[in-house]
C-alpha cells in the first residue's frame, strides 16, 4: 500500500513540476554537484520557448473552449483555486463568468429540451427508446413502456455554429499571452 501511495505522490509531484520526496530514493547515493553554468551576455536576447505541437485536436472543441474563455474567462476561473475566496465573492465572480458563457452558447447553439416538460412532472417512456438520449435512473426493471420523474428535460444541440477558421490559426492557443509594452 506504501509503494501505491509514493507512485501517486510522486506522479503528481511530476506533474505539477514540484519536487520529488526524498524517501523515493533512499539507497540511491548522493550525486555530485554540477558546475554552474555561465550566465547569458546580457545584451543577448533570450530565445521564446515553443511547446512541440500537440498531435491534431478536435478543432470545433478548441474553438468552443477558445470562446467561453474569451468571452466569459472560464479557463481563468476554473484553473484557479477558490479555496481563499470567499462565497460572496465568488458568487460575484460567478456573474459575469455566467454572463459571458450564456453569449457564447446563445450565439453558437442552438439548444433544445430532450424531453419536453417541466421537471418534477411524470412521463412515459415508451419501447424503443434512444438510451443516449434518456438515460433511466433509480430501480430500473422489466421492459419499457417505464413512467418516472422527469429529473431532468436534458439537452440537444438543434444546431451548431462554431466560427470557419484558416489553417494558419493554431487552435491549441486558446487563450493567447497577453503582453503590456
Amino acid at each position: 500500500m506504501r509503494r501505491l501511495q509514493l507512485a501517486i505522490l510522486a506522479f503528481f509531484r511530476v506533474l505539477l513540476g514540484r519536487p520529488l520526496p526524498a524517501e523515493l530514493f533512499p539507497a540511491l547515493p548522493a550525486l555530485p554537484a554540477l558546475p554552474a553554468l555561465p550566465a547569458p551576455a546580457p545584451s543577448a536576447p533570450v530565445p521564446p520557448v515553443l511547446a512541440p505541437l500537440a498531435p491534431p485536436l478536435d478543432d470545433g472543441a478548441l474553438l468552443l473552449l477558445a470562446l467561453l474563455q474569451r468571452e466569459g474567462r472560464l479557463l481563468d476561473f476554473l484553473c484557479e483555486s477558490v479555496e481563499a475566496y470567499a462565497d460572496a465573492d465568488i458568487g460575484a465572480a460567478v456573474r459575469d463568468i455566467h454572463r459571458g458563457c450564456r453569449k457564447v452558447l446563445d450565439e453558437h447553439f442552438a439548444l433544445v429540451p430532450v424531453l419536453p416538460g417541466a421537471e418534477e412532472s411524470r412521463v412515459t417512456i415508451p419501447p424503443g427508446f434512444d438510451p443516449s438520449s434518456i438515460r433511466l435512473v433509480g430501480q430500473v426493471a422489466g421492459a419499457p413502456p417505464f413512467t418516472g420523474t422527469l429529473r431532468h428535460h436534458g439537452w440537444r444541440a438543434s444546431n451548431v455554429r462554431l466560427p470557419t477558421t484558416t489553417g494558419r490559426l493554431d487552435l491549441t492557443v486558446v487563450a493567447p499571452a497577453e503582453v503590456e509594452l
